[in-house]
């Protein structure tokens, strides 16, 4: 009878656990069957490989389907406008990276980033420089000097992302006047790093993953103010001898208008999903570092970035 009691007691104890895993897995109830996620990015960009991934993970926790589109043109300013015009019901929503910000402040655009109310942010992203494995550089100097010399060709995301405005502090921390070529993604860029096109790109680890596996390409640099933990080997722009440091923001924005019960169920989960030990190995892998930052705070946040990003742009002439 003893040894029935605590056979007893160890399953309602499984029981129990299990049931308390269960409740913690039971999505929440949302008032949308589907959610569109959309980006800028081309396929394999890294806010596309960011939404899709999150994507995965999102119905544990919030009881809907949840799909990526991908609305390109403009820098940015097509998707910026595919959400300010979309009803505000939590139905559709926007990665917000930098790209919005710049897109808003150096082109003339129907809607911008003040257009749209900011959700969530989710991570903060590493910029790299990189190259092709089989091409002639092999540090960062490299890439400098062939600049100096003949002058050099560097590949960069669209006109108004962080990844063109990296590449452009470089140029003037170097003092060299290398071309930096745009692209709509980070998928169309590396395709010119690998035929040798481009002498480097800058982008971020995950969209170029599948190519650091395979070995085609060489990571060189890192704008981050720290070298990255799982790249330790790769140096920081700024311990190369170049005074530039930047990290991404990756978050999400809806139309304005948000209703609290939306903002209040994103609050919830995001720091849920961050949690997810599943999703904690996907994005940990890809060098993405978790910062949770909830809505009320996340508006102001982007709102400083806005005004900071613009006098910067101002005093570097960019804007008058």
């Amino acid at each position: 009878m003893r040894h029935l009691a605590i056979a007893a007691a160890v399953a309602a104890g499984i029981s129990v656990c299990s049931a308390d895993r269960a409740a913690a897995q039971t999505p929440v109830d949302y008032p949308h069957k589907v959610v569109t996620l959309v980006t800028h990015s081309s396929p394999g960009g890294g806010s596309d490989v960011f939404l899709r991934e999150m994507a995965k993970h999102l119905p544990k926790y919030i009881k809907a389907t949840f799909v990526v589109e991908n609305v390109q043109g403009g820098s940015g300013a097509r998707a910026i406008s595919r959400l300010a015009t979309a009803p505000a019901d939590g139905s559709v929503f926007y990665a917000t990276t930098p790209t919005y910000i710049y897109t808003s402040l150096l082109s003339k655009t129907q809607h911008g980033y003040k257009d749209v109310e900011p959700l969530a942010n989710f991570f903060t992203d590493s910029e790299v420089v990189y190259t092709r494995a089989d091409g002639p550089f092999k540090t960062l100097k490299d890439v400098i000097e062939k600049a100096q010399s003949a002058r050099g060709r560097w590949g960069a995301a669209n006109p108004a992302s962080l990844e063109r405005q990296a590449a452009e502090q470089l140029k003037k921390a170097a003092g060299v006047n290398a071309a930096v070529v745009s692209h709509e993604g980070g998928g169309d860029l590396m395709i010119n790093v690998l035929n040798g096109t481009l002498d480097i790109g800058v982008g971020e680890i995950p969209e170029l993953r599948a190519q650091l596996e395979a070995g085609k390409i060489r990571l060189l640099a890192t704008f981050d103010p720290q070298r990255m933990e799982a790249f330790p080997n790769v140096p920081t722009v700024k311990e190369s001898g170049y005074p530039v440091v930047l990290e991404k923001f990756r978050g999400l924005a809806g139309p304005r208008g948000l209703p609290p019960a939306i903002t209040k169920i994103w609050d919830e989960t995001v720091p849920k999903v961050l949690a997810d030990p599943d999703y904690r190995k996907v994005y940990s892998a890809e060098s993405l570092v978790a910062n949770f930052i909830p809505h009320d705070k996340y508006q102001s946040f982007v709102t400083n970035f806005g005004s900071t990003t613009e006098a910067f742009l101002k005093e570097s002439g960019v804007l008058k």
